[in-house]
């Protein structure tokens, strides 16, 4: 049994995990799924030092030679998608609890067939917010506008009662801040459904090499936003263990689950220190 009154990282499928946790039992579950790109997702980390004689030129013409760390890959392609996600949902359904809500993270391939999924499990009434991760890095297409933003899909259990902490939510600066008071200006003003929000910097220090990390600053948010210190964050589809991290940094407990160990391993890593119980079915 899953105990969720610890902080804990679970090496396993993750179905049948979720179908021995009791109903009602978790007031937030963020999960960020494989997106289907039928790709395979793949970062490698590398390691910088100078050197004359390197295999890379830096500001004002210094050489640098650089070494691969490590690389991670993994396929990102399944043949029925939704019958992949469904039954890992209608758990994420049932586990919640009463006042609980559930972030679905896609971009923009599936998540118009998650949404008719998600309101046939949860019911349209509960459907909160689709928001928009809008961030400017990478590659541009020249066929195409630039595909340059992910979808969350926020659903509440009881549309009428779920916890929305607006006060914890972070501020954000005014577009436009000579059209707004003083006061409003310092103050800053509430987020919308987008959410402008860089990627992880590939160079910066958050980066762990993990193919698909999110940045912890998107994971605070939501996890400030939709539920109280001490309570439990669930994430059935971990990664490179972002919710986890951010959980530590505002006071709230976790449960983690991925079947892929360089996931764990990543995991182990990001929070060795701290008091986490790491577990292999």
């Amino acid at each position: 049994m899953i105990d969720l009154t610890r902080n804990t990282v679970h090496l396993s499928d993750n179905l049948p995990l979720l179908r021995q946790m009791p109903d009602g039992c978790v007031p937030l579950i963020y999960i960020d799924p494989p997106f289907n790109t039928g790709k395979t997702q793949s970062r490698t980390q590398i390691r910088v030092e100078r050197d004359e004689a390197g295999d890379r030129t830096g500001f004002g013409g210094r050489r640098y030679r650089t070494e691969e760390v490590i690389s991670r890959a993994w396929q990102d392609e399944f043949d029925d998608y939704l019958g992949f996600l469904e039954p890992r949902l209608l758990e994420a359904h049932r586990v919640l609890a009463p006042h609980g809500s559930l972030y679905l993270h896609l971009d923009y391939r599936e998540v118009h067939y998650a949404k008719v999924l998600l309101d046939a499990i949860f019911g349209r009434r509960c459907f909160i917010n689709e928001i928009i991760w809008a961030y400017d890095y990478g590659g541009r297409s020249t066929t195409r506008w630039p595909a340059k933003h992910d979808n969350i899909l926020f659903y509440a259990k009881n549309p009428r009662k779920f916890t929305f902490n607006r006060d914890e939510v972070d501020r954000i600066p005014y577009m436009a801040p000579g059209l707004v008071s003083d006061e409003k200006r310092a103050r800053g003003k509430f987020p919308t459904d987008t959410w402008w929000h860089t990627i992880v910097s590939p160079t910066g220090r958050e980066k762990t090499g993990y193919p698909t990390q999110k940045p912890v600053g998107i994971l605070k948010r939501i996890i400030g936003a939709s539920s109280l210190p001490g309570e439990p964050v669930l994430d059935f589809f971990a990664g490179s263990g972002t919710t986890g991290v951010a959980a530590l940094e505002l006071g709230r407990k976790f449960c983690l689950i991925d079947s892929n160990p360089e996931a764990i391993e990543v995991m182990r890593g990001r929070m060795e220190g701290s008091e986490v119980e790491f577990v292999e079915w």
